[in-house]
């Protein structure tokens, strides 16, 4: 998305988390320049309204969200996810809202896909722990080949059966934007990775630029010149994810979460080139 972050002072840096309408937002000290950006990037996330996709499934992903607290496989994966080894932007908050979503595509696309209705629960668990594992390795180079690897190491131990494990590891190893995809002739296994990766994706949207982007300035130190001539490109970047999502609800609902980021994005670039004009 934007930056990788590496510094390993941002594990021991103290943070405060609020709220506001509906997104996280990390606030920790910075330059006064990123503290006015941050602010105009709360601000104009304020002023949009929630993204399509929560209003409609309101129930279905309430539903998501109570497996992911409550289940006990869910819970025993979870126990693997050291905060402090998962990259900056990409924490256990993120892990989680994609976990979730993830589950909720399922749901919603299982019942339009003519899914036998005995392996929806199966499929529905094995997407949420897809997503709370997807990026147990992100840290690392080709981060999701690595981090399907580690899932099937951890899923073997947990005593999960061999077809749960190949789906949550082949849908890990299929999560990045425009990478060739590894795809077996099995349209319930499909589903997984293909709502893991619609998850992951709906995270490039206001949460890009609330959220991810502040905690990879102040990861990487990142002189704010820098980040105003790499912003256009990035940006570029972003605008083609609406084109990749791979499930009928990601087609539907996606573009929609990339075009409010985009919004606050360029909220964010006209007044950091105001800034640094002065």
């Amino acid at each position: 998305m934007w930056l990788r972050c590496v510094n390993p002072k941002m594990r021991t840096r103290k943070l405060s988390l609020t709220r506001l309408s509906g997104y996280v937002y990390y606030n920790s000290m910075s330059l006064p320049l990123y503290q006015k950006l941050r602010e105009t990037a709360h601000r104009i996330a304020g002023t949009l309204p929630k993204p399509a996709f929560y209003e409609s499934y309101e129930a279905v992903i309430r539903r998501a969200d109570e497996t992911l607290a409550t289940d006990e496989t869910i819970s025993r994966c979870r126990t693997y996810l050291d905060e402090s080894q998962l990259e900056c932007a990409h924490g256990l908050y993120h892990c989680e809202a994609v976990a979730r979503d993830a589950g909720a595509i399922v749901l919603i696309e299982a019942r339009e896909r003519g899914v036998d209705p005995s392996r929806i629960e199966s499929l529905f668990t094995s997407s949420i722990i897809a997503g709370l594992l997807h990026d147990i390795k992100r840290k690392e180079q080709d981060h999701a080949v690595r981090g399907s690897m580690e899932a099937e190491r951890i899923l073997t131990a947990l005593g999960m059966s061999l077809r749960e494990r190949q789906y949550i590891a082949d849908a890990i190893r299929n999560h990045e934007a425009f990478q060739e995809t590894f795809d077996r002739d099995d349209a319930a296994g499909r589903l997984v990775s293909d709502a893991l990766y619609d998850a992951d994706k709906f995270r490039w949207g206001p949460e890009n630029f609330t959220t991810t982007l502040w905690l990879m300035v102040d990861a990487r130190n990142t002189p704010p010149e820098a980040l105003h001539r790499m912003f256009r490109e990035k940006m570029k970047g972003i605008e083609k994810i609406k084109d990749t999502f791979r499930t009928e609800t990601g087609k539907r609902y996606g573009p929609e979460f990339i075009n409010l980021g985009i919004t606050i994005g360029n909220a964010i670039y006209d007044e950091l080139s105001s800034l640094l004009r002065q």
